[in-house]
């Protein structure tokens, strides 16, 4: 079993948490993202979407998809649970997690993508170039404002994001407001809520995986 990975994407940081969090090792190797070799020949023969993270199994099978892949080892190993308990907890931890992804995520991605020299015709993840469009990092940046005042309410209400427990949810919101400290993009000082959380979620050992 080996994971194909790096150390600044957030995906890949999302996948090593959540197997930190199970205690569970896994071999990796690391792409190197920067140097383009997720778009050479040979990790395109791994995964055609040229993204990290991608997990290779012994026997050959590839998951190439950050949930699916913890989906996989939450089966694997249910303890602790990171993806719900019952029925309800599940839909509750999925929708958090998918609220995340959508409006903190997308929106930090947006911001780095659109506006990063690094980035130019690289807008979007995969073999494909795509244009820069100002205008989205901009907006970007907008959403993410949105986002760290939706998720302060959220905490204002339970103690993790997806209530009394620690999930994935927490695992990608934390992820998410990492990432968009990268294009300077920040929780307001007034914001007391996420910031406890922020500090008390980041203090886990998980967190430096």
């Amino acid at each position: 079993m080996i994971l194909y990975d790096h150390p600044h994407a957030p995906n890949a940081r999302r996948v090593r948490i959540f197997l930190a969090e199970k205690g569970i090792e896994v071999p990796t190797r690391t792409v190197d993202l920067m140097a383009k070799e997720n778009l050479g020949a040979d990790y395109l023969a791994v995964n055609p979407a040229g993204t990290v993270p991608c997990l290779e199994l012994d026997d050959g099978a590839r998951i190439a998809e950050s949930v699916a892949i913890c989906r996989y080892f939450e089966t694997l190993r249910p303890d602790p649970p990171l993806m719900g308990t019952d029925a309800l907890d599940r839909a509750t931890v999925e929708m958090r997690h998918r609220q995340v992804e959508l409006n903190g995520v997308q929106p930090a991605g947006e911001m780095l993508r659109n506006g990063s020299p690094r980035f130019v015709g690289r807008a979007l993840a995969g073999p494909h170039p795509f244009a820069q469009i100002p205008e989205l990092a901009e907006r970007g940046r907008e959403r993410m404002r949105l986002f760290f005042a939706w998720l302060d309410g959220v905490l204002a209400e339970s103690e993790f994001v997806a209530g009394a427990r620690y999930t994935i949810a927490d695992v990608l919101a934390m992820v998410a407001v990492d990432f968009a400290g990268w294009s300077k993009s920040a929780p307001e000082p007034g914001q007391t809520h996420l910031a406890a959380w922020l500090e008390k979620v980041s203090a886990r050992p998980s967190a430096k995986a």
